[in-house]
């Protein structure tokens, strides 16, 4: 049901039930907020999104007022301006001094504000002796000195089932500190919802510039497919806009050697995770299969539900998969040493920094483990690196990927949206069943729901699968598969709302919309690619011919056992 309602004089229209907040964003009218959330409940501990309402006494929170038709609302004035700077000043007496340095910290919403309220952040004193830095295992840092309070960190780490924050009370104070007993997974959901800059990911980004120095050294950056509709946001570009040469030319005026795409990778995991399910299928295995390419899914498992470890897919994450090629396959090609080529992986993901660590994806030279990808940097990082280089990303002229691992399918590209990755492995399920016939489009696995449920018939076997984004969301399939081990013969998870487009290491904000137009941006790129299947990629095709065909060395390049 419509409403109507004036806000600054302006008549607008609204749904019922709807906030102040919710209709004033829809209308592109600017109330300041700071710990509001659209993925979150509402709080309104901030106070920072104050209004007038004609015939209500006293200022009322819009973030948790609802919208009623008729009703005049007031967003700027005099009295308003003065509680905002008020609770800002309140807000900032938790900080630390140093934080007035932080130019480049978009994300800290607080320093915006400090400017918007001419609120004089220095003034303040410095807790850092009393509040101190937690490192979650060196993947993720929470400075507590920056907390305010809002609980959204708490909230978001609930919501994923792993409560690894929790709030413990000090004399006067509550304070959000690590669980001793539970386990981060590096989801880094706390990041991309906290509105202080209190979280941040361990950077790499200072680290690459030594390699970036080193001559000697072949120096390859590959993207990940949901980097070219998010890393835009960061130069004032639309969320979902698509960069993708724009990237790999910034990346070539950093000094990169060569630069590939990660969605080349995510062909070679679909081929492989197709060819499970389809062997599971003839054999009438009825054990779920599980995708295996998201490092916070994984670690999931192996700390809070390790009974269903043995049901993850053995296909590598595409990023690992490529970075082996490119230290085996691509080295013979290039007469490259292994140890001479430094493998750079932008991601979505937070995670993706403790996965690089992980033994099981080394591979042997010499006698012992080599990593396949050296460091893994953010999207948020690669855009700092950008920044200080002075790229104008807006300006700059695209350039096309680099020879072997530059064109993707559009199956590649679509694994950075929930759902991605099954609708990409059930396109080569069929055009291996089917391959005379045109690629098939699996949209009942798309979009931003948390759980996504539909059956299909393949190899003449009907069979129940999950799209699923959020940790939470993923319980419940497991509560279900306790009840029922049956119960669905395919499941793909992505901790992150939404998928990859949703990671931690992602542009900030990342809200429902913002989500959904960097999923439509994969999908467009897919809609004009006429390659559509995995496995019909030349340089697919090509590796396994050359180089994948001895069975010992396709597990070694494409597999994980995971323990």
């Amino acid at each position: 049901m419509k409403i109507s309602l004036k806000i600054n004089g302006k008549k607008v229209r609204a749904e019922q039930g709807q906030t102040i907040l919710e209709v004033a964003q829809k209308n592109n009218i600017d109330i300041s907020s700071l710990c509001y959330h659209p993925d979150l409940s509402v709080k309104a501990d901030c106070r920072l999104c104050l209004v007038e309402i004609k015939g209500i006494n006293g200022p009322q929170t819009a973030c948790s007022t609802l919208a009623k038709n008729g009703m005049e609302i007031i967003t700027e004035s005099e009295k308003l301006n003065k509680l905002r700077k008020t609770n800002l000043e309140l807000l900032f007496s938790q900080h630390k001094e140093e934080c007035n340095d932080c130019v480049w910290n978009k994300k800290c919403g607080l320093l915006d504000l400090a400017k918007k309220y001419n609120v004089e952040i220095t003034r303040f004193a410095d807790r850092k002796n009393n509040w101190p830095v937690y490192s979650f295992d060196g993947i993720l840092n929470f400075d507590s000195s920056k907390c305010i309070d809002c609980r959204n960190c708490v909230e978001t780490c609930q919501k994923q089932e792993v409560n690894y924050l929790q709030i413990n009370q000090d004399g006067e104070f509550h304070k959000i500190v690590p669980s001793q007993e539970n386990k981060c997974i590096y989801c880094g959901q706390c990041l991309v919802h906290c509105p202080s800059g209190a979280f941040e990911s361990e950077s790499e980004f200072e680290r690459i510039e030594e390699p970036l120095k080193d001559k000697s050294k072949t120096i390859v950056f590959q993207f990940a497919p949901s980097i070219r509709t998010a890393l835009g946001e960061e130069f004032g570009l639309s969320p979902g806009e698509i960069t993708t040469d724009k990237i790999i030319a910034g990346m070539k005026q950093l000094g990169v050697n060569f630069v590939f795409d990660v969605s080349v990778g995510a062909d070679f995991t679909t081929t492989e995770e197709a060819e499970e399910l389809l062997k599971k299928l003839e054999k009438g295995e009825a054990k779920t299969l599980f995708s295996s390419c998201c490092p916070s899914w994984v670690r999931y498992l192996e700390c809070y539900s390790p009974e269903f470890i043995s049901n993850l897919a053995i296909a590598s994450p595409p990023h690992i998969i490529l970075a082996r090629l490119l230290k085996t396959f691509w080295a013979q090609q290039t007469n490259l040493l292994p140890e001479n080529i430094i493998v750079v992986s932008v991601m979505p993901c937070i995670a993706k920094k403790y996965e690089i660590q992980r033994k099981e994806h080394f591979i042997e030279w010499q006698g012992k483990g080599l990593r396949p990808v050296d460091y893994v940097l953010t999207t948020r990082e690669l855009a700092r690196l950008f920044q200080r280089k002075s790229i104008d990303f807006k300006k700059i002229k695209g350039q096309r990927p680099d020879a072997p691992f530059g064109e993707p399918s559009g199956a590649g590209v679509i694994y950075g949206a929930s759902g991605g990755m099954m609708e990409s492995a059930l396109r080569v399920a069929f055009n291996r069943l089917n391959p005379k016939k045109h690629p098939v489009e699996f949209k009942q696995v798309r979009g931003q729901e948390g759980m996504k449920i539909t059956e299909l018939e393949i190899a003449g076997k009907k069979i129940k699968m999950a799209a699923v984004n959020g940790i939470g969301n993923a319980k419940k399939i497991l509560q279900d598969l306790k009840q029922n081990p049956t119960a669905y013969s395919y499941v793909e998870v992505m901790a992150c709302l939404g998928g990859c487009i949703g990671g931690g290491g992602q542009p900030m904000p990342t809200t429902p919309e913002i989500r959904k137009a960097r999923a439509d941006g994969l999908y467009k790129i897919d809609k004009k690619l006429r390659l559509k299947t995995a496995n019909q990629n030349p340089i697919v095709k090509k590796v396994y011919q050359e180089f994948l065909s001895n069975e010992e060395i396709k597990k070694k390049i494409c597999h994980t056992k995971y323990r």
